[in-house]
């Protein structure tokens, strides 16, 4: 199965929009040298030969697109544009559409389009209807600086798209230890995704029934390539990973129901492995790797998180705890002076296994979990059901922490903070990498700890804080954080601390 199997293709529209009074032709020839602008680089995008200037003419043009396959939409006030119908495009339109509006060029008698005053008033409208729209940071531009908003809006729309039609489905109880991820899923129906909620006694019974599955061989040759020999630890335990990821496949095909994409979010112990005699960490990290997240824990929220990080990034995604601290002597012998960042910038983001292997350096491996050894097997006992984490260092990359989260009264909130991992060795266990992100201390406790964040961050392997940004303001979310500088304080921090 193909990375872009789970994560919907963006089909592109534009389509332009004249006021009655105004020159028509104004907005049709800045149409065009807009797609000429965003085409010259190989994209695709479908001009609309409609020219909304009346509700007759948006019902007109809705359809065109639609007919051509659109499922996103640029509208383009060329000049001042009709207010009423030129928002009623995405009313119509079944997916999300932005708006931008023409910079004046050089006549400004037959040639202004006043299209920067007509922005105003298309706001105004679109806010009246209560209908959802992205409008970039300064939305009037040339055609060259249009042709880059509609490239910034991409992965937004790719992400929406993929929301509307995705249902994250669950095994096993959400756990009492890990409160924080047993968030209410109201929040997940507001934002349009579909739950599907089962027991880990389901997925067991599944499990069993794809025993002797004449698929497990081919699945088993390749883990055994992606691993390569010093990763393959444990050649003869393939059979019973590749067992669970047919199972997990399978259920996805047959789940999905009316939706198109899926993500899961699994209770990973302490039952699991006993009962299925094996850690799921590496199979998760697979299906990671082909744009199908399975977030531990049942971490619902987590989940989500990672979907939108694939789709915004087209990029394998991780789910990480902010787990501990670098120690001081790690710090000062290969940190300071090398890197510029403080020690509170730095932590170590951890999870038993589940990071794809594309995302890890080179000494990857498939080896057990520590933790759950000593709890669940005999005590000097070589490990066994314990087996099936995926470890090493996560490889030195740009990343993007993030988090969409419902908190306990319904409320959804977010942040994002870029930064990157470091390439400094981390002496420990588990998939384990150092992040740096500048004023993390701050971030730390006046974002993650005041706002109830849970243990639990997303990782994007690249810096798209300006595209996640954008998302979840389309989504209408309140709280969106980011790491602030140390000019510009929190609400919480106290100024003389």
């Amino acid at each position: 199965m193909s990375f872009s199997a789970n994560i919907p293709e963006v089909k592109l529209g534009i389509i332009a929009v004249s006021r009655d009074c105004f020159i028509r032709s104004l907005s049709e020839n800045r149409r065009a040298a807009i797609v000429k602008a965003y085409t010259k680089t190989g994209a695709s995008l479908y001009e609309c030969p409609v020219t909304v200037e009346n509700e007759a003419d948006m019902l007109a043009a809705v359809a065109d697109v639609q007919k051509a396959g659109c499922n996103a939409l640029a509208v383009f006030l060329g000049n001042f544009g009709p207010e009423t119908p030129e928002t009623l495009i995405a009313q119509k339109f079944a997916g999300p559409c932005m708006y931008a509006a023409a910079a004046e060029e050089g006549d400004l008698i037959d040639g202004r389009g006043d299209a920067f005053c007509g922005m105003l008033n298309c706001s105004y409208n679109l806010g009246m209807r209560k209908l959802r729209a992205h409008i970039p940071a300064y939305p009037v531009g040339t055609a060259e600086d249009i042709a880059e908003m509609i490239r910034d809006f991409v992965p937004v729309a790719r992400a929406l798209i993929g929301l509307a039609g995705l249902k994250i489905i669950t095994f096993g109880p959400r756990p009492q230890d890990f409160f924080a991820c047993n968030a209410p899923i109201q929040g997940l129906y507001q934002l349009g995704v579909e739950v599907e909620e089962n027991s880990e006694l389901d997925l067991l019974v599944s499990y069993q029934a794809h025993a002797g599955d004449s698929r497990i061989p081919a699945v088993c040759a390749d883990m055994a390539a992606e691993l390569g020999q010093h990763g393959n630890a444990y050649p003869d335990f393939l059979s019973r990973m590749a067992q669970f990821e047919l199972t997990l496949l399978d259920w996805a095909e047959q789940h999905k129901g009316a939706r198109s994409y899926v993500a899961f979010a699994d209770k990973c112990w302490p039952a699991f492995p006993q009962q299925f005699g094996f850690e799921p960490c590496y199979v998760n990290s697979r299906l990671a790797s082909r744009g199908i997240p399975v977030a531990c824990e049942v971490d619902i929220y987590g989940a989500l998180s990672e979907y939108l990080g694939a789709c915004i990034s087209q990029d394998a995604v991780t789910l990480l705890d902010l787990n501990n601290s670098v120690p001081t002597s790690l710090y000062q012998d290969s940190i300071q002076g090398v890197f510029p960042y403080a020690q509170t910038d730095t932590f170590m983001g951890f999870h038993c296994g589940n990071t794809p292997s594309c995302k890890m350096c080179a000494d990857r491996a498939i080896k057990y979990q520590l933790i759950q050894h000593r709890l669940l097997e005999p005590k000097g006992s070589q490990p066994d059901f314990t087996r099936g984490t995926l470890e090493g260092d996560i490889a030195p990359s740009n990343v993007t922490f993030y988090r969409l989260q419902c908190d306990a009264t319904g409320t959804l909130r977010a942040y994002i903070a870029q930064g990157e991992v470091l390439p400094v060795p981390t002496g420990s266990f588990g998939g384990i990498g150092i992040f740096a992100i500048h004023e993390m201390g701050r971030f730390y406790r006046h974002v993650l700890i005041q706002k109830h964040f849970p243990h639990h961050g997303a990782v994007a392997f690249g810096h798209f804080g300006k595209a996640f940004f954008d998302l979840f303001q389309f989504l209408e979310i309140a709280d969106i954080s980011y790491n602030q500088p140390k000019s510009l304080p929190y609400p919480t921090e106290n100024p003389w601390a």
